[in-house]
């Protein structure tokens, strides 16, 4: 695999590393255990996670303590991306555009991210800066 000092961190992945019982949990686990990047997610990425995981409030805490010992960082969103949301949002209006998704893009175009911890497939159509590809570092099977 190839090194990428920093890596974007989905929502899906993030909720399958927290979940025992999904069929990608173990897949993620071991991505994370080997994974010496740098773990970069949105706020609204961790919105998402804590609503994924409304039924277990003791797993939201887990989540929770691990984002304030900072085993992933929060981007901020700035004024701009929103702007750069909107365009992409109209741009990718047929898939739909998943808020979330788009603060991701957003994020790595500002901040000249391509490697991305996904299990979105959405993400093998979005493009950076409207024509670069993502790098996917975990396709789990």
């Amino acid at each position: 695999m190839t090194y990428h000092p920093i890596i974007l961190v989905d929502s899906g992945i993030l909720f399958a590393y927290y979940s025992a019982n999904d069929q990608h949990h173990a897949a993620v686990c071991s991505f994370f255990e080997t994974c010496t990047s740098r773990l970069l997610t949105t706020p609204s990425c961790m919105t998402e996670v804590m609503w994924l995981l409304s039924s277990q409030w003791q797993t939201q805490n887990e989540f929770l303590l691990d984002v304030a010992q900072e085993i992933y960082e929060c981007a901020e969103l700035l004024p701009q991306d929103f702007c750069r949301i909107a365009e992409l949002n109209a741009q990718y209006a047929d898939l739909p555009g998943d808020f979330a998704d788009l603060t991701l893009v957003a994020i790595a175009e500002r901040m000249d991210i391509s490697a991305i911890a996904t299990l979105d497939s959405d993400f093998d159509v979005y493009r950076r800066y409207r024509k670069q590809p993502f790098a996917r570092v975990l396709r789990p099977e």
